[in-house]
């Protein structure tokens, strides 16, 4: 007798589908069995007392240690909230049927809706839903329905990807939590008010700031043309605005765009050049590239400091005037990376590769802007240690910049409007638990520029000139 049977169209028995259930769900049953039991071996009083020494104490965490409680106990809670008003019952099954994306069993006549199996809700705008799909559906059938399911939910965008068979994730945003504009850093008033460590930047979706830890590490900033990387440009420079005039912190600047984005802030920069300042023989060859130039003596001094520490027996600088941060910003990566010849892209990978791996101890960071984050593009992209992704023009983009599954995890980066309403907004992810964020630099205007030049100029031994770079 053959095993392969063909299923006799009978549904299973409501008990048994009814323990089934209890069995996904068992705090249904769980919570409910624990407070009678507590009721009847303590007794209400002290029932209730417990409950209110729970609640209490939760909301005493949140008042105390709120980025803890946003860290740990808020996406949990809210994702069970979730779960049962959004994506359960009556209403998930009512927006499914609107989407078209229940079916109907040709046998029995049941309507079988397809079972949302988990519910991660990583920050109050994004919500990420595994789905059970029922027989008869691929993950075309449902992206098919992307849009109608989008607005059925009240998202704002959606992605659907297929995770496994039978099991698709859905990434629902929810809203813009930046409805204005996020202004400029403020500048501090004296250098012991920067903390290196927590650069300020904008803001985050949890309405507190936004900062990134510049002392030992390297920025690796995505972003398409208008996706707002200026203010990732000149927000960290007003941040640490105080110990750039009393030379604590080098700026060595490379625009290779010729100067259009970075001219007005000349006179911060320790060393400054652009791709304006190549020259070319007469037949249009490169004889002389200054940015590369810049990168090189970028690595000596670091060089040159760690032998200096080698001496002292340090492993680790502190920062002073004598020993500053210095930190190379290239405004277009790629132009030096992919876009040059193939000599200078070698050398500026060979030089990039050696400061990013040997700078930390040192107090030497990079921070480098790119708008195609792929490894041709960009092959030192893994020494990157804090990397951010604006809007992009591909979603293949968002896993290159923020790590394998980041977008199935929420970080929607190309699905990111283009208009200047969201300039800025992007995504960074959680060290620890590899959770997006969503995040929005500050808008600086040019008025804000000026007023960096003029308060935090440093005297770089000629009155306030700034030293021209040179070989």
């Amino acid at each position: 007798m053959s095993s392969n049977r063909r299923p006799s169209g009978k549904r299973r028995g409501a008990e048994v589908r009814a323990a089934c259930w209890l069995a996904r769900h068992p705090g249904f049953l769980a919570t409910p069995t624990t407070i009678a039991t507590s009721v009847a071996e303590l007794g209400p009083t002290t029932t209730g007392g417990i409950a209110a020494g729970i609640l209490a104490a939760g909301v005493a965490w949140r008042r105390i240690d709120p980025d803890s409680f946003h860290h740990h106990a808020a996406p949990r809670l809210r994702s069970v909230r979730r779960r049962w008003t959004r994506y359960h019952g009556y209403a998930w099954r009512r927006n499914l049927d609107a989407c078209d994306l229940t079916v109907q069993d040709r046998r029995t006549g049941a309507w079988l809706t397809p079972r949302v199996v988990r519910v991660f809700s990583p920050t109050p705008s994004i919500d990420v839903i595994k789905v059970k799909m029922v027989r008869g559906q691929s993950v075309r059938t449902w992206q098919e329905q992307q849009e109608a399911l989008a607005t059925a939910l009240g998202a704002e965008v959606l992605a659907i990807e297929r995770t496994k068979a039978r099991l698709i994730t859905i990434t629902a945003v929810y809203g813009n939590p930046f409805a204005d504009i996020v202004p400029a850093v403020e500048i501090p008033d004296e250098p012991d008010e920067v903390d290196l460590t927590a650069i300020e930047l904008g803001d985050t979706e949890h309405g507190r700031p936004w900062t990134e830890p510049l002392l030992g590490t390297h920025w690796l900033i995505s972003g398409a043309t208008g996706s707002g990387k200026g203010g990732l440009l000149w927000n960290p420079l007003r941040a640490m605005g105080p110990m750039i005039r009393e030379g604590l912190v080098r700026i060595w600047a490379i625009d290779p765009k010729g100067g259009m984005e970075t001219e007005q802030g000349r006179p911060l920069f320790y060393r400054y050049a652009t791709s304006a300042d190549v020259e070319y023989d007469e037949d249009g060859d490169e004889i002389r590239n200054p940015m590369l130039e810049l990168i090189a003596a970028f690595r000596d001094a670091m060089k040159q400091r760690q032998e200096e520490l080698r001496r002292e027996s340090k492993r680790k600088v502190t920062i002073s005037r004598d020993t500053p941060l210095d930190v190379l910003m290239i405004d277009e990566l790629a132009m030096l990376t992919a876009l040059g010849g193939r000599s200078l892209t070698v050398q500026v990978n060979r030089l990039l590769a050696e400061i990013m791996t040997q700078g930390r101890a040192a107090g030497y960071s990079v921070v480098a802007y790119l708008q195609e984050p792929t490894k041709d593009i960009v092959p030192v992209r893994d020494l990157f240690t804090v990397r951010i992704c604006l809007r992009t023009t591909s979603a293949s983009y968002v896993d290159m910049v923020l790590g394998d599954n980041a977008r199935l995890r929420g970080a929607l980066a190309d699905e990111i409007p283009v208009t200047e309403d969201y300039a800025g907004i992007g995504y960074r992810v959680a060290e620890k638990s590899r959770v997006p964020i969503r995040v929005r630099a500050g808008h600086v205007t040019d008025d804000d520029i000026a007023e960096l030049v003029a308060t935090c100029t440093p005297d770089n031994g000629t009155g306030g000139v700034v030293v021209p770079f040179a070989a």
